[in-house]
């Protein structure tokens, strides 16, 4: 009988994802990765449009993140699992994509104050193959509160259900001007709500900030912006801090959040928020274990 962790990553898809797949494929894990599509569309995560060699140790399983019923079975036996998914920005995407709605409106309803639905675990939202995180009125909609809440509180229901015993959520170093304060404070409340509810589960949250990779160019100037907001907000002793969120912090490469994500996990003395250096300090522990 096989003795190696087994890793549940919801959203290992992604260009954070399937670099924590990687990671974990690296330390002899057993990794299963969730999502819609199944396996990544390689040029879309990395520079080259064919599957890495360690992406044939990957199971990749298809699921619907908003309906926990697709997902729970594929948690049985489940050592650790992350939660990698969230969205910047809303949309009706349906209606955009049919024309019946323009992203202007889109936008809008993102930078929109009106009350928004609560936790699923306040709408105790059923059980059972027909169980759904979106409310009525947001059906259509990926919002922040059912993509970067409602989304890991369930899976996290589901993962305590099953005894896993550490779970990993993909969380922001802050938000940022250009968005909605519902971003960050979602994600918060998504950290707020696992650590209390499930305190049985070692919970793990990354505070990334933003990340970078060559394979995305478009990042890499992005990242330099944010570095250069980084350095501003480090002369000014964070003057500026709460309202640039992210875009002052230090950006890192998609690598070292990944492989800091996979350290924490295996090392049982890690648990709640884990802020930009702590991210760094826990790469660079891994990074020394593989070199020994």
């Amino acid at each position: 009988m096989s003795s190696a962790k087994r890793l549940v990553v919801c959203g290992g898809n992604g260009f954070i994802g399937s670099r924590v797949c990687k990671y974990a494929v690296a330390r002899g894990w057993d990794v299963t990765s969730v999502s819609r599509s199944g396996e990544p569309k390689w040029n879309a995560v990395t520079s080259s449009s064919t599957p890495p060699q360690w992406a044939r140790k990957v199971s990749w399983e298809r699921a619907d993140i908003l309906r926990p019923a697709t997902y729970a079975p594929l948690l049985k036996g489940a050592d650790y699992v992350v939660h990698s998914m969230g969205i910047l920005l809303e949309a009706d995407y349906k209606g955009v994509l049919s024309g019946q709605e323009s992203p202007l409106t889109g936008l809008r309803k993102a930078f929109n104050t009106a009350p928004q639905p609560g936790n699923p675990l306040e709408r105790k939202v059923p059980d059972g193959s027909n169980s759904d995180i979106r409310p009525p009125e947001t059906k259509d909609q990926l919002t922040y509160e059912n993509m970067n809440r409602d989304s890991a509180v369930m899976l996290a229901k589901e993962a305590a259900r099953e005894n896993v015993s550490a779970f990993a959520f993909l969380s922001a170093a802050g938000g940022a001007p250009v968005l909605p304060a519902r971003y960050i404070s979602t994600k918060r409340e998504a950290e707020s709500t696992i650590a209390s509810e499930f305190p049985r589960m070692r919970g793990i949250f990354i505070r990334s900030p933003f990340v970078y990779d060559n394979s995305r160019p478009i990042t890499v100037g992005m990242a330099a912006m944010t570095g250069a907001g980084a350095l501003f907000n480090g002369a000014t002793r964070g003057i500026l801090g709460n309202f640039m969120g992210a875009a002052g912090v230090k950006p890192l490469k998609a690598d070292v959040v990944a492989e800091a994500l996979v350290e924490a996990l295996g090392d049982s003395s890690v648990k709640g928020p884990i802020e930009v250096p702590e991210i760094e300090e826990l790469a660079n522990k891994s990074w020394r274990r593989s070199m020994a």
